[in-house]
């Protein structure tokens, strides 16, 4: 096993391996982790190191699944507990929100050269509410939507079109609460852990409504669908696209059976290539499978572009829920566990979730024909060797799966099989304390960049549904996509499942021998 340790973002005791493979131009890639650094400010409780440096850049080597240290920064008090990132689909620039549950959260854009430094573009732009959490940017890459957990509220923030910096203050707010104070308190003020899964903590932690992401429809980019943690249910709001607001709430769907427990959705994913969506429930562990009505969402934008009366679709809902699946093991307890996060892999056949207790990544098949089209069948739990898997992430290839063990201070990498869905581990390990997310960042060249205007553009799926760069993740936006980027990525998932199925036939072909 090779580990590279980065205790407290001091680099110690590195242990060099072989000399990095080349790397091909079409396939730079950077990640940039971001970690914990006060604990105290956090509404939940991590057990592992406090950074003294929250943001850490590698160089990733497909060739062999490697990471090489490029950069160290973020200072501890100024960058406060980054912990969630967003990379823009055409600019080379990384976007992380701050989490605390006292002071307005705060949103940094940083301009990430190929070397892995980053250039911080203007001041961090406040987030308007407590906790920040997600981020999500719009089909015309005009505005910055971001979730506050702590106090629910949902923002909008102006982007600079040529040069993805933060345009300005939050221009547009809606708060689910209706402006009504929150009725429990944070940690620090005898409030509890939001970690812990048992009755008591669930109650306190369900006395409020609390967004956990949001995710604008990759159809035609209307409708922002909300989890929320608190209150168990999906809220589905029309986003205004040409105003940069969320104007309205359309419509709440439960996130689940309804079986009267508490579910606790916290991310919301759509499939690449059917009209399905998944929503993890970090409190029941399970994951709800939902048809959704992409006829309805057409109706929905073309009323929006004829400027209609849009309270005539409340009460409509675009999602049907059609089935609900377990992330654990049926004898390992619910109480035990906390789900973080759910992607769709790039290729649309597998879902994979990370369970924060069962310490493991659970991926599942995605049915590819008859009237079930989508939903799952689980393939296997696998565990991640370290605690508190709270995120992970694709390589650009779709064929190396990076792990955040939170509370091992350990981020580890697997291979991920493109035929059966099964990981196995890489034997590279990573020592960086209190990770929490992990952002994928290929390197865009200057001839790049295409004009998106928002109401010619075609309507696309690709929300948070791509292996990286996220959904999560990164976990990608409803945004426009080049054609040339999707031939050549087929290209590059074509050449990778190749080359791990000849691999496998040379496995076979060895065992009979």
């Amino acid at each position: 096993m090779k580990i590279m340790s980065h205790s407290n973002s001091e680099i110690s005791n590195i242990t060099t391996p072989e000399t990095p493979p080349q790397q091909d131009d079409d396939d730079r890639q950077l990640f940039f982790v971001t970690s914990y650094s006060d604990f105290d400010k956090l509404a939940h409780g991590p057990r592992g190191t406090e950074a003294k440096h929250s943001v850490h850049v590698y160089r990733f080597y497909p060739a062999d699944g490697q990471l090489v240290l490029l950069n160290v920064q973020g200072d501890a008090k100024t960058v406060m507990n980054p912990a969630f990132s967003r990379y823009h689909p055409r600019l080379n620039v990384v976007y992380t929100c701050t989490e605390d549950c006292e002071d307005n959260g705060k949103i940094f854009a940083y301009k990430i050269s190929p070397d892995g430094a980053l250039e911080q573009l203007g001041e961090p732009v406040d987030a308007g509410g407590t906790s920040t959490c997600y981020l999500t940017i719009d089909r015309a890459q005009k505005n910055l939507l971001a979730v506050n957990y702590w106090n629910s509220t949902l923002v909008v923030i102006p982007l600079d079109y040529e040069s993805g910096a933060l345009a300005g203050p939050v221009k547009s707010v809606y708060d689910p609460k209706g402006g009504q104070q929150m009725v429990a308190c944070v940690k620090t003020s005898g409030g509890v852990n939001h970690s812990l899964n048992d009755e008591s903590t669930i109650a306190v932690r369900q006395a409020d409504p609390h967004s956990h992401a949001l995710v604008l429809d990759p159809y035609v980019g209307r409708v922002a669908f909300v989890p929320d943690l608190g209150k168990d249910l999906i809220r589905e709001f029309y986003y205004d696209a040409s105003k940069g607001a969320i104007e309205m709430e359309m419509n709440v769907m439960p996130s689940g059976l309804c079986t009267g427990k508490p579910d606790g959705p916290r991310y919301f994913e759509f499939h690449p290539k059917y009209n399905v969506a998944y929503v993890v429930n970090e409190l029941s562990s399970t994951i709800a499978v939902f048809e959704v009505d992409r006829q309805l969402l057409k109706e929905i934008h073309a009323a929006s572009q004829a400027g209609e009366d849009m309270t005539r679709f409340k009460g409509r809902s675009t999602l049907r829920l059609v089935q609900s699946i377990s992330t654990l093991p049926s004898a390992f307890p619910t109480t035990m566990n906390t789900c973080g996060r759910i992607c769709v892999h790039k290729s649309g056949r597998f879902v994979i979730v990370s369970n924060r207790g069962h310490q493991s990544i659970t991926v599942y098949r995605v049915k590819q024909k008859g009237p079930k089209k989508g939903e799952l069948l689980t393939v296997g739990h696998y565990h991640t060797r370290g605690e508190t898997p709270r995120h992970f992430q694709f390589d650009h290839s779709g064929q190396y799966l990076l792990v955040a063990n939170q509370d091992t201070d350990s981020i580890t990498i697997f291979n991920f099989n493109l035929s059966s869905g099964e990981l196995k581990y890489s034997g590279n390990e990573y020592r960086v304390p209190s990770p929490n997310f992990v952002c994928c960042c290929p390197s865009y060249q200057d001839d790049d960049s295409d004009e998106i205007e928002e109401e010619q553009a075609a309507p696309v799926f690709s929300s948070n549904v791509s292996a990286c760069s996220d959904n999560s993740e990164s976990e990608e936006s409803t945004m426009h996509v080049r054609e040339g980027d999707k031939n050549q990525l087929t290209l590059q998932e074509q050449l990778a499942q190749a080359r791990l199925e000849i691999e496998e036939l040379k496995r076979l072909l060895a065992a009979k021998v």
